[in-house]
């Protein structure tokens, strides 16, 4: 390996209006390595990226490449210095053939008219560089998503790329298209190319990675030799556990608070007889491997794993968001077809999404507002709920939940993140769900906050809601559910109950040293 970084940062900095994204952030990316950013949500990865391609620009640091300082005031600069990045959702025109694709805006032309013939002729050049062989003339929707990735690569071997970032490359493939692409991948590694990735799969991770950097808080926690970096170490710098080390091999449960989860499983298993939903070989391809799960009345479930494991994807499928394209649900034993939301809704289920802000509240209208759409829904709009009960539907839920407001007529944008957070419960709670699914609902909200809502879910829950709970904080999962289904690489590897529900064994089943 070089021993002159192909791609380097010093001290990087990037703010956005109350966040410090990036915090003096240094890194290497060398010639003929793969390289894995990994971190929590809002860690830094997509800013540094951003930076990195010209997107952003930094406010302090320095890039350097080939161990020049350079600056990119737009991502086509970052290109043309050899830069090519391939997102997500593949950033390609589907409507055009594989080969316009590969060529797009330099295509080869013969006195004055484009040149098909030699398009087409080095498009199938490019691609066999990857061991592929397609009709470049097709238009490129004909091919899935794997073959469309692998176009977006070919075009930017084809530019002599000297740097490939690549952002959840394995996102939407399934386990076959992963082998593929990591295939193709190590044959640009071998060529020298640079290859930089965004994941969030630790089986993954260490299937193809030289190095890693973890970053969090938007801080680089440390750069490691994939080789020297335990797993279970891996999960515990990204989720800033501290002396995680011990707590994942030798340490004790955490003590739990006396007379609230003890008392409460207790009640919760005196209830526990059919429960309310049963998904069997739940699984949707390229999103989430076939899962067993049931909800009982009276009892929390939880979610635990880290981000990209699987968890929000779940909740989705079950609540209709996402089509299941496998398996099966059922209520109260009985076969369900949860096309929508609205049949999730009509069968008793709610949903508080991860992203409130954007899935969730209305900022423009009032609480009132907020709290009644759900329900009014629900009766359809031909059915008005009256200005008088709305008032009073709101006035009850802003006492029963303590939402911090001037009054029910007061814009939900307005509120902080922990009484918005209570306004969306309001809102479902309204709608006298049977089960609730509550993902990060604590997510962005003050510590006073946090136990507020938490003592709200379990004492609905031991009003005989069914609940399932999805945390990043484990010690939060821990702390309020019953039951505990951990998730990891998109398929759910355990499920903990009694005594086996503590941080250290999530932990130790999230890095895969535990069965």
């Amino acid at each position: 390996m070089s021993p002159t970084p192909l791609l380097e940062t010093v001290g990087l900095t990037r703010t956005f209006p109350g966040v410090r994204a990036l915090d003096g952030v240094d890194f290497r990316l060398f010639p003929g390595e793969i390289h894995t950013l990994m971190g929590q949500n809002g860690a830094g990865k997509s800013t540094l990226i951003n930076v990195l391609t010209g997107v952003h620009e930094p406010e302090a640091g320095e890039i350097r490449l080939a161990g020049r300082p350079v600056r990119f005031a737009t991502p086509q600069e970052a290109e043309a210095a050899g830069i090519q990045t391939l997102y997500q959702e593949v950033n390609l025109c589907p409507n055009l053939s594989v080969a316009e694709n590969i060529f797009a805006g330099r295509q080869p032309r013969k006195r004055g008219l484009i040149d098909w013939k030699t398009i087409h002729r080095r498009a199938a050049e490019a691609l066999a560089v990857l061991n592929l062989s397609l009709d470049v003339t097709q238009s490129l929707d004909t091919y899935p998503i794997a073959m469309q990735q692998m176009v977006a690569i070919a075009r930017a071997v084809s530019v002599d790329a000297r740097i490939l970032i690549l952002d959840e490359p394995t996102s939407s493939l399934d386990e076959g298209e992963v082998a593929r692409l990591f295939s193709v991948l190590r044959k640009l590694k071998a060529s020298g190319i640079a290859i930089l990735s965004v994941t969030h799969f630790l089986e993954q991770t260490y299937a193809i990675s030289d190095r890693i950097t973890v970053m969090r808080n938007g801080e680089r926690e440390g750069e490691y030799l994939a080789a020297d970096l335990p797993v279970q170490t891996l999960v515990a710098r990204m989720v800033g556990v501290s002396h995680a080390d011990e707590r994942l091999t030798h340490g004790d449960a955490p003590p739990r608070e006396p007379g609230t989860q003890e008392a409460h499983a207790q009640d919760a298993a005196a209830r526990s007889g059919e429960p309310y939903l049963a998904a069997e070989g739940i699984a949707r391809r390229g999103v989430l491997n076939a899962l067993d799960l049931e909800v009982r009345p009276g009892q929390i479930l939880g979610l635990a794993g880290l981000l990209g494991s699987g968890r929000t994807e779940t909740a989705r499928l079950l609540f209709g968001a996402e089509r299941a394209d496998a398996g099966a649900v059922r209520i109260h034993g009985k076969t369900v077809k949860l096309a929508s939301p609205r049949d999730a809704v009509r069968h008793g289920m709610a949903y508080c999404p991860e992203d409130r802000k954007k899935e969730g509240i209305v900022a423009d209208l009032s609480i009132r507002e907020n709290i009644v759409l759900a329900l009014q829904a629900r009766r359809g709009w031909w059915r008005m709920i009256g200005r008088a009960r709305q008032r009073e539907l709101a006035n009850a839920y802003i006492a029963q939940l303590g939402i911090k407001a001037r009054d029910a007529e007061q814009p939900i944008g307005l509120l902080s993140g922990g009484n918005q957070q209570k306004v969306l419960l309001a809102r479902w709670l309204a709608t006298e769900p049977r089960l609730l699914i509550l993902d990060e609902p604590t997510r962005g909200i003050d510590v006073a906050a946090k136990f507020e809502i938490m003592d709200r879910v379990r004492a609905l829950c031991a009003k005989g809601l069914g609940i399932l709970f999805i945390s990043s904080e484990i010690s939060e999962v821990v702390r309020v559910s019953d039951r505990i289904a951990v998730l990891r690489d998109r398929r759910k590897v355990a499920e903990l109950s009694g005594e086996a529900r503590s941080e250290r064994e999530v932990y130790g089943l999230i890095a895969g040293d535990r069965k």
